[in-house]
């Protein structure tokens, strides 16, 4: 957990990376794409414009649960915003904007008197910066302890549908709002101003009141004025974590208190249970359930273990519990309210005129460098980062490093730059990490702008990758014919020493890549940092998809790779030939 911010909203660190998700983790051309597509009718091709894979095939869910179940879902399916999934989903964050890992996240279920109902659910991606492409799944969900009850790691949205469902979208105002308005905000998406906070006496106002007070760090009071009963003792165990500070943990979450109570009880009309667990803490959890049912329920939040008596209490999803990271951008000035995704934009601030989405990528900036005494501007320009230096001055230059002396200014830039080495100003370093970060979220369109606007396509980042390293996150067809006729090295080495094959290897690129990449002619007799070979990469990481390249090396290159590899973990080989 990340202390917040002195302004009691943020950290610095979580708005850093919140911010990268809503500038580069949904891409404007992902989100009109995929709405072109489901606009016409067409979920399969809005699916595919937003990264994410079906695993099923509606005939055969018409087989396995009949054929009003397989109309349910096809109806679901063409309701469906695979963009909006992306904005919604948990991330990381931490300095990072991808997608939290290896979560399961249920949107609906079909029971239909089935005795085990099946789930339209997804998985995200296993490696956090591996692709970020979701797998779209149809049946029952692993883990799943009692109907309707999921494990840790499962993110229950069956009761926000306004996640993922345009029917819902609408939805989202009535889940953060109330009194008809978004706490802290005009309609329009403007803040209010400190006076008109301290004038306002409605519903709204009690939760921004409940908002900041938990922002001051008075967890207590807080609850007290959202009337939720709240016991923050742990129940006594042998195994208790006497000294935990069960407040001073909440207090670091974005914890949406004010909402806390509608949130459960949607969960409870739509899944038929009454207690739900937050993490708050690695062992710790807060249950949340009704009491008082006389007089209509009041919400009651306990610490408990994670260990806990209930086996039945249900999760709340991080979207239920969570402040709504849009907000707590708007807030803070991080970022524009045209920024949001349109039916976010348009369900929080009926009043806000468009155009909305993520901006695209920023043309390439003259930057400032120190050079023998003076300021010199470098720019990238034409595929390179241009200086005002001459041909003949480069040239001393490379030999002079070349003979192991030292660069500086506007030479050392630009060796940084293709290197991933050294130190770069800081505004170029940002232009770089635009760059990669498009990459991540597999931007292609936008990696393509930025090298029209003359990106130098030999860039790298502090990784020492370039763009052949971080294929496995793009469309190759699109940008590898590009960079091989630029002439880059299919050899080159990140910081892992592992060539552009063997990232896509071990990184989750297609095995039409890695055929791409060898139709190139990127060697396969070369060993990473650990000594692994390819064929011992394709074992790691169960990568049954490259079975060919695994048996290309152990054919061509017998014996090559690491042998402790093969002594200490015997059962990848006796895997790979069963």
């Amino acid at each position: 957990m990340r202390p917040p911010s002195t302004n009691g909203v943020l950290a610095a660190e979580e708005a850093s990376s919140l911010l990268r998700t809503r500038r580069y983790a949904v891409p404007r051309g992902m989100i009109e794409r995929a709405t072109e597509r489901r606009l016409a009718g067409d979920w399969r091709g809005a699916l595919a414009a937003a990264g994410v894979d079906p695993a099923f095939d509606l005939a055969e869910v018409t087989a396995a649960y009949g054929a009003r179940v397989a109309g349910a879902l096809a109806s679901d399916l063409r309701q469906l915003v695979p963009d909006l999934v992306h904005w919604h989903l948990p991330r990381l964050l931490g300095g990072r904007s991808t997608i939290a890992t290896d979560r399961t996240v249920v949107l609906a279920g079909y029971a239909d008197g089935l005795p085990l109902a099946p789930y339209l659910h997804l998985r995200t991606p296993p490696m956090f910066d591996g692709p970020q492409r979701l797998v779209l799944r149809f049946g029952a969900v692993p883990g799943e302890e009692a109907p309707g009850v999921f494990g840790a790691g499962t993110e229950d949205w069956r009761a926000d549908r306004w996640l993922w469902d345009a029917r819902h979208t609408d939805g989202l105002r009535e889940a953060v709002g109330a009194a008809g308005r978004i706490p802290f905000f005009h309609d329009d998406g403007t803040p209010l101003t400190p006076q008109e906070l301290a004038a306002a006496d409605d519903a709204a106002a009690r939760a921004e009141r409940v908002t900041q007070l938990l922002q001051e760090g008075r967890v207590a009071d807080a609850f007290a004025a959202a009337g939720i009963a709240w016991d923050p003792v742990l129940p006594p165990s042998r195994r208790s974590w006497r000294g935990a500070d069960v407040e001073e943990s909440v207090r670091r979450m974005a914890l949406d208190i004010p909402r806390l109570e509608a949130a459960v009880r949607r969960a409870t009309a739509t899944i038929g249970r009454e207690h739900f667990l937050v993490a708050v803490g690695w062992r710790i959890h807060v249950l949340f359930d009704l009491t008082d049912h006389s007089t209509g329920g009041r919400l009651r939040a306990r610490a408990v273990e994670r260990e806990n008596p209930d086996a039945v209490a249900a999760r709340l999803p991080e979207a239920a519990w969570r402040r709504l990271p849009d907000l707590d951008l708007l807030r803070t000035g991080a970022m524009p309210p045209r920024w949001l995704h349109p039916l976010v934009a348009r369900a929080l601030f009926p009043a806000l005129e468009g155009p909305f989405g993520p901006p695209g990528p920023s043309a390439p900036r003259p930057v400032r460098v120190r050079c023998r005494g003076k300021w010199h501007e470098v720019v990238f320009r034409d595929g390179a980062l241009r200086s005002p230096h001459t041909e003949e001055e480069r040239q001393r230059e490379r030999a002079m490093r070349a003979f192991g002396g030292a660069v500086s200014g506007c030479f050392a830039v630009e060796h940084s730059c293709t290197s991933g080495t050294g130190r770069l100003p800081k505004e170029l370093r940002a232009q770089v990490r635009e760059l990669f970060l498009h990459a991540q979220h597999g931007d292609t369109p936008a990696v393509l702008e930025l090298l029209a606007a003359g990106v130098d396509l030999r860039v790298k980042d502090a990784r020492r990758r370039g763009l052949l390293h971080v294929l496995p996150l793009l469309d190759h067809e699109a940008l590898l014919p590009r960079l091989l006729a630029a002439g880059l090295d299919l050899e080159a080495r990140d910081h892992l020493e592992r060539t552009p094959l063997g990232v896509a290897v071990s990184e989750r690129g297609s095995a039409a890549l890695v055929r791409a990449l060898l139709d190139a002619g990127a060697r396969i007799d070369v060993t990473d940092a650990t000594e692994l070979s390819l064929s011992q990469l394709v074992r790691r990481y169960k990568r049954e998809d490259l079975a060919f390249l695994a048996e290309r090396v152990e054919r061509e290159h017998p014996g090559i790779g690491s042998a402790w590899y093969d002594k200490w973990f015997p059962e990848a080989t006796e895997d790979e030939e069963q």
